[in-house]
């Protein structure tokens, strides 16, 4: 027992003695009693209605244990502040107490809303034998991949590398010198969990038991591993700079890949990142190419109408485990649904169909709703487990419905129409809950009701409303509640072009609004921060940061016209070539000069569920320059393209985010200008029926700026030259389309305007 006095030595903050033996000096905590002491202050603060995350409780119901990371900031970390393991943050304690006593560091990366983290948590991290030995025989570290995705890249390019495959949880096993011996994902708590024949704990023990017996032959092997990691991280030279036979393989891989059944890219599990829509979309337009427009619009009306579209709250979830986007894994990501209200509103432009662009509506409304933070920007996620009457955790249980569920809430014969519309049945998907989906049509479920389909629509929305109601008396699944500068960027991008092709002002306003507090920082020379975390800034802003942030600032520019943020943008900008360019490859590095040194600089070469540093920068500089005319951007958009030319020759998809701005790099841009008597951006007074006509016209590669004739000729002017001298048209709102400075006709009538911009 005498680890468990370690685990106990913050476990009774509150003034009770040890309930176990002390434990020997040379594995005690360093400064303990400075430590007891910030832990009783930290645990008081928390209030008496503070519940610890943990099964193990004193009779009070205060936490038996209690370790460093109640110190921390990040949600995730905070989950396992009562784990009996004797938890680290990242930092040089860990590792200086690791080289003190000879041993070897576990690390554990995961993040708040990881279903799988949570099981490996409860299967694992709280289980005190587990735990008793992990203490004896480890220096232990926790790092939340969202705070750090430097590291997360890292390592988990080791455990790719090693297995063959990556994931979260990750496990990694590193010598004192921060180099992995040995990793992987999730595992089951011991032999025989879940068919193991070898579980976490004996894993634990053979590792440490060979490091042990052999520490010379371990470190050789990791630092072995450590020159594999530096070697393959090597990017190639630059080559030719991408351009249509990069789209053009990049649409074959597509179609090789798409299912015909259920849109998507075939198999299981389907993300909605693994399909390039809007690039097919972009393609589609391009070369008037109708199969790819219809691999993209099936995709989307699939996931629409499966388990992985919240039916009721809107919004997305991460992930369907299924091949036919039926049941999902049920966490929210905000980038996710940023990504996705993008992706609908310009399928909506491209087909015209009200659908799509209602449920664009539907998902920025949930973030709206509640995903909002009190600083004006957007909370990180919602967890996919929720808890049941009794407190335990159970996926998927706020968002699932039996039948008698929805009998109590609608009463007999509105359940009867809402099961039949949402595909509720006694068997359900999970434990005889159903996961709510559309896919039968209104055709059909109207067909079976007995009532005609604009009856059925128009008692859909009423009962949806009442569900929703219901629901949110529920026990909702725990929030992140980090604010994500990145992931912040892409909500503000998809809410400025909702502002547009909605015509909603209210999109518009919490765009702005959020920008001011995304670029506050930047203004007042603080330094953009990776994220607020509890409402402090916390930890350098990493390249997708700026890069990403600089796009959403150039959104917001064309929804208002404000000249300072194309300033912004440039100066976002202007620090990542500065801080994070690699001179010798192209392309910039995930961290600046003054972050952490890691085994390895990461270089992203891949997009993932959001588009890369190097596939917004490119992108970031393309559009910075088609609005201010400066040859170095482009010259700077072409030398990131060029870095990455030939991984998109050998994996045509593997960045399909940066085929974005090759498409861009290889069409030309529209310059649209829009004269108007007063006022300026979106909402100008006069310039609503033009706009209505580019709210409806898929012109991805256009760069739009509203005002006055005395704003165009005077601030925007400065910035984008090719505004000036456009002048109104017998005193009405004018729009004016060129191409390289070749104007077509001005015009004041939204029909011509529409023409103008559908014209190739």
């Amino acid at each position: 027992m005498a680890a468990l006095a370690l685990l106990s030595v913050a476990g009774c903050v509150r003034g009770c003695e040890p309930q176990t033996p002390r434990m020997a000096r040379d594995v005690a905590m360093d400064g303990e009693a400075a430590l007891r002491a910030r832990l009783r202050a930290a645990l008081a603060s928390r209030g008496a209605g503070y519940a610890p995350r943990t099964r193990h409780l004193l009779p009070d119901g205060s936490p038996r244990y209690t370790n460093r990371l109640l110190l921390e900031g990040s949600p995730y970390l905070q989950q396992h502040a009562h784990n009996p393991v004797d938890w680290y943050p990242w930092g040089d304690e860990a590792f200086a107490r690791a080289r003190r006593l000879g041993r070897p560091v576990f690390l554990s990366v995961g993040y708040s809303t990881c279903h799988w983290c949570h099981v490996m948590e409860e299967e694992s991290f709280e289980d005190e034998d587990v735990a008793r030995y992990l203490n004896e025989h480890y220096v232990c570290i926790k790092v939340d991949r969202e705070e750090r995705p430097d590291l997360d890249a890292v390592y988990m390019a080791f455990v790719q590398t090693l297995t063959g495959r990556g994931g979260w949880p990750m496990s990694l096993w590193l010598t004192s010198s921060r180099q992995p011996f040995y990793g992987g994902t999730y595992f089951p708590p011991r032999a025989g969990a879940r068919g193991a024949r070898v579980g976490f704990l004996e894993l634990s023990q053979r590792l440490a038991e060979r490091y042990a017996r052999e520490p010379s032959a371990v470190t050789r092997e990791a630092e072995g591993f450590a020159r594999q990691l530096r070697a393959e991280a090597e990017p190639e030279p630059p080559g030719d700079l991408p351009g249509e036979p990069s789209l053009a393989l990049a649409r074959a891989e597509a179609a090789r890949r798409f299912d015909p059944d259920a849109g998507g890219a075939r198999g299981a599990p389907k993300f909605p990142s693994s399909f390039p829509v809007r690039l097919l979309l972009r393609i589609a337009r391009r070369n008037n190419d109708p199969e790819a427009r219809r691999m993209a619009v099936f995709t989307l009306e699939h996931m629409r109408n499966g388990g992985m579209y919240d039916h009721i709250g809107g919004g997305f979830h991460r992930y369907a485990v299924d091949d036919h986007w039926r049941v999902p894994h049920f966490e929210k990501m905000l980038y996710d649904n940023a990504l996705l209200a993008v992706a609908y509103l310009e399928a909506g432009q491209e087909t015209g169909e009200r659908s799509h662009l209602d449920t664009a509506r539907a998902v920025l409304d949930y973030l709206l709703r509640e995903m909002r933070s009190p600083g004006g920007c957007f909370f990180a996620a919602t967890d996919a487990d929720s808890p049941d009457g009794h407190g335990r955790r159970e996926e998927g249980l706020f968002f699932t419905w039996t039948p008698s569920e929805l009998e109590a809430v609608l009463g007999a014969e509105d359940a009867r129409v809402a099961g039949a519309w949402f595909g509720v049945t006694a068997t359900g998907d999970l434990d005889g809950r159903t996961v709510l989906r559309t896919e039968r049509g209104p055709s059909a479920v109207a067909a079976a009701l007995g009532v005609t389909p604009e009856a059925l629509q128009a008692r859909v929305g009423p009962l949806t409303a009442r569900l929703l109601t219901a629901r949110a008396a529920r026990p909702p699944p725990l929030r992140d509640d980090k604010v994500i500068v990145a992931w912040n960027a892409l909500a503000v991008t998809a809410l400025a072009r909702a502002s547009l092709v909605l015509r909603e002002p209210r999109y518009g306003d919490v765009a702005r609004q959020c920008a001011m507090a995304l670029a506050a920082p930047l203004r007042d020379g603080r330094g953009l921060p990776h994220a607020w975390v509890g409402g402090a800034p916390s930890g350098r802003a990493f390249a997708d940061d700026r890069a990403l942030l600089a796009l959403a600032l150039l959104d917001v520019f064309e929804v208002t016209g404000e000249a300072r943020w194309l300033d912004d943008a440039t100066g976002l900008l202007e620090a990542l070539e500065e801080g994070y360019r690699d001179p010798s490859h192209g392309g910039y590095h995930l961290t600046d000069t003054h972050h952490e040194r890691l085994l390895v600089r990461e270089r992203p070469d891949r997009d993932g569920p959001t588009p890369s540093a190097n596939s917004a920068a490119a992108l970031a500089w393309l559009r910075l320059g088609a609005f201010t005319d400066d040859p170095r951007h482009r010259e700077r958009a072409e030398a990131t393209l060029r870095g990455f030319s030939r991984t998109l020759g050998r994996w045509p998809l593997a960045l399909d985010q940066l085929l974005l701005a090759v498409d861009l790099a290889t069409s030309v841009t529209r310059e649209v200008v829009l004269v108007v008597p007063e006022g300026s951006g979106l909402f100008a007074p006069g310039a609503g029926p033009l706009l209505e006509a580019y709210a409806r016209a898929f012109v991805p590669n256009a760069s739009l700026v509203v005002g006055t004739e005395a704003a165009l000729d005077g601030e925007l002017g400065r910035r984008v030259p090719w505004v000036r001298a456009r002048r109104l048209r017998a005193g009405q709102p004018t729009a004016y389309v060129c191409e390289r400075g070749s104007c077509q006709l001005p015009t004041s009538d939204p029909a011509v305007f529409a023409a103008q911009l559908r014209a190739r």
